[in-house]
């Protein structure tokens, strides 16, 4: 029998946008304080959304795995700012990806959302990822978007107005926090940048790490 995906939270339960002072932090802080916040696309289709409970920090040119580690580009200039910006890009020729922006203007950090927890519209997500199991909804990247229905249009979309947002949520204890290497890179993949809720049955990968996250 399929797994069903959690009951979509009322409307008054999401919190207010996140305001662009708290990406301006560092990468990897922004990171795990973004665990237990919620993603929220409205669209034409309806809203759907999902609590955010798998992330990956990239931490800009330095960082031999970030986008803006070969300079700034038209594919990659929303990667460098403001904080509090979208940075969304096509990968494999086939999967969209999305970044909240992080640090200020001109630096070229963002976070990866790779896996979100369904909270409201849960049906548009069925409808838009075709009939997947529950649980393979939004446990990766790619599907985070396509279940939400991110793509180009909102690359270097503010995250606190407009139809993209991130909005505030209860914050995960540091015993509930996973932290491991980066998942799918070959470059500074032993780094320990992605953050994960502990046993969520939506986060994309089982890598075993540590406890306890920074911030």
């Amino acid at each position: 029998m399929r797994r069903r995906a959690a009951r979509p939270a009322r409307r008054s339960s999401l919190g207010r946008p996140l305001p662009p002072a708290f990406y301006d932090r560092d990468t990897e802080v922004v990171a795990r304080a973004l665990l237990g916040t919620v993603i929220e696309h409205r669209s034409a289709a309806g809203v759907a959304a999902g609590r955010i409970v798998e992330v990956e920090a990239y931490l800009g040119p330095h960082d031999p795995a970030c986008h803006s580690a070969a300079g700034q580009t038209a594919r990659n200039r929303h990667l460098h700012g403001p904080p509090g910006t979208a940075y969304v890009y096509f990968i494999y020729g086939m999967h969209w990806c999305v970044n909240a922006v992080t640090r200020e203007a001109g630096h070229g950090s963002a976070v990866l959302i790779r896996a979100v927890e369904p909270v409201r519209g849960v049906a548009l997500m069925r409808r838009r990822r075709g009939g997947v199991d529950d649980t393979n909804l939004t446990n990766g990247p790619g599907k985070v978007c396509q279940a939400l229905g991110i793509d180009r249009a909102l690359d270097g979309a503010r995250l606190d107005r407009g139809p993209l947002r991130l909005l505030a949520g209860p914050p995960v204890p540091a015993d509930e926090v996973l932290v491991t290497p980066r998942i799918g890179i070959s470059r500074a993949a032993d780094w320990p940048l992605r953050f994960a809720v502990r046993d969520n049955a939506w986060v994309s990968g089982a890598r075993r790490g540590r406890r306890g996250a920074a911030g």
